[in-house]
């Protein structure tokens, strides 16, 4: 079983909660976070908490786990992360990530991945951690090369998101890296 909370030096990455949908509901109703989401900008709170309750069942079924990203000084959310697919049999994982835009710059999202990373590869003994992301999300893509992920190539028109089919590049981290 994953485990429900994680700690760094400024933050926690603990497991959602419906609690959590009132400040998860402002970051995902701004357009400037959902624009590389594969979602729309949400309009009514309902919306975060049917997606909180759609991704604590795929918690529940052992196929992803997604956290809210807690400021420790603060005790505020500022955000999201996780693994968005957990692959047992091929001991990999696909994570994904956001913050609100006003903590955007200042390291959380690195610090935030790199937990997440240690997790996996520490404690779940995963081989290989992949995030897809689409090419013009350079502030997405420096995270990863800050952490040392390899750019493996670009999935031409791989996913329909926001009634387009977009491109998606994909990288990876290896346990050996």
């Amino acid at each position: 079983m994953i485990t429900d909370l994680l700690r760094t030096e400024r933050l926690y990455l603990r497991k959602m909660t419906e609690a959590d949908s009132p400040c998860l509901f402002n970051i995902w109703s701004n357009p400037d976070v959902t624009k590389f989401m594969n979602i729309e900008n949400f309009s009514d709170e309902n919306q975060a908490k049917e997606m909180i309750d759609f991704l604590n069942e795929l918690s529940a079924q052992n196929k992803a786990m997604r956290y809210t990203i807690i400021e420790a000084k603060t005790n505020q959310i500022i955000g999201s992360c996780g693994f968005n697919t957990l692959d047992y049999e091929n001991i990999k994982a696909e994570i994904g990530y956001d913050l609100d835009s006003t903590f955007w710059g200042l390291g959380y999202g690195t610090e935030a991945v790199s937990c997440l990373l240690e997790y996996a590869f520490e404690h779940l003994n995963f081989i290989r951690i992949e995030a897809k992301v689409e090419p013009e999300n350079l502030n997405s893509i420096r995270v990863l090369q800050k952490l040392g992920f390899t750019f493996e190539g670009t999935l031409r028109k791989s996913q329909k998101s926001k009634d387009r089919f977009i491109d998606l590049n994909i990288y990876s981290k290896l346990k050996t890296d």
